[in-house]
């Protein structure tokens, strides 16, 4: 309860800290007109982007769920990608979300060495996505994204390595699982003396735990390659989908000059910047890069209402929608019960 009860404090005062450092000496009543202005066929576009997004991810979890011969409806395949978007978007780094969509599956009776292999394979394709799309960007520089790149590439560096490094880790726990745990559990005993936790043997287990989950992808890796390059295919166009949400809030100021390619990708590079941030959703770095790299692209005075539109639909309308069919799934979902009970 302490935990949660944390996390919502912290969200709260990051959501804070956000609102003031984005509308501060702002003209809100300016702001308000412009945003008045947009086209709401465009928003409402955006808004079905997300919507794309989230479902997006069921149908990669269902297809890998009938790979692996568990029959599950599609209804609750949607609502455990709600469930882990919710999760994922209130807590530091989305790292809340998969946790709770094993709790979720297990009340289909879905065992953990299933779903643990599932969500696996979903996080690395999904990390991967991002990974080779910074990574392109990064290696071949092209000029006409650079020109507007250029004033937050420290910190788009710093996400690229960050995400690297988590794929790296994550890769290493799927092929190289006890070399990952030997590495992982020295990691931890140097943690320990730094900064002594409560009950190290407890940590040591839930990350004994957290390996043995893993482990089980690495054959499903090497028989499932054809289903891999499929959930790749499908992880790639549920990105591109988020992404979009920028675009239509460009053309929701009936603004043209700049292709749908420098639109999203300059949106792609906010992810991979913000995507590993300990911040709920990458929560202000978000908005002020957005502020920071789309100015040239919007104008100086269309940009902080097209962050409004663009941020509130990517971000804090995906929160709104997970967070009601996350409650949803609390009655949809039930635990089973046991025989002569």
């Amino acid at each position: 309860m302490k935990k949660k009860t944390g996390n919502l404090l912290f969200l709260a005062a990051v959501f804070l800290l956000t609102l003031w450092s984005v509308f501060h000496g702002q003209n809100l009543r300016e702001v308000l007109q412009d945003l008045a202005q947009a086209d709401w066929r465009c928003v409402a576009a955006g808004v079905l982007c997300v919507v794309g997004f989230i479902l997006g991810e069921s149908l990669v979890i269902g297809y890998l769920l009938r790979q692996l011969g568990v029959a599950v409806k599609p209804s609750h395949c949607c609502l455990y990608s709600f469930i882990g978007f919710f999760y994922s978007c209130i807590t530091p780094s989305a790292s809340g979300g998969q946790p709770m969509q094993i709790v979720a599956m297990r009340k289909d009776r879905i065992p953990v060495a299933v779903s643990a292999v599932v969500l696996a394979i979903v996080t690395i394709t999904y990390k991967l996505v991002l990974v080779i799309l910074g990574g392109a960007v990064v290696l071949l520089r092209p000029a006409r994204l650079m020109v507007f790149l250029a004033p937050a590439e420290p910190i788009i560096y710093l996400g690229m390595v960050l995400n690297v490094v988590c794929i790296t880790v994550l890769l290493l726990l799927v092929f190289h699982p006890t070399a990952a745990e030997r590495l992982a559990q020295r990691a931890l005993a140097l943690v320990h003396r730094i900064r002594p936790f409560r009950s190290l043997e407890q940590r040591q287990e839930q990350l004994h735990q957290m390996v043995e989950q893993y482990r089980g992808a690495a054959s499903f890796y090497r028989t499932h390659r054809g289903v891999i390059v499929r959930v790749f295919v499908i992880t790639f166009v549920q990105r591109c989908l988020l992404f979009l949400v920028t675009w239509f809030t460009y053309r929701a100021f009936a603004l043209s000059q700049q292709p749908l390619s420098v639109v999203t990708t300059l949106q792609a590079m906010i992810s991979v910047a913000a995507d590993m941030l300990p911040l709920p959703g990458g929560m202000g770095v978000s908005e002020n890069l957005f502020l920071t790299l789309f100015e040239p692209v919007f104008g100086p005075d269309l940009v902080l209402p097209a962050m409004v539109i663009s941020r509130g639909i990517s971000y804090y309308t995906q929160l709104l929608l997970s967070a009601v069919m996350t409650l949803a799934a609390s009655f949809l979902l039930r635990e089973p019960q046991e025989k002569g009970a």
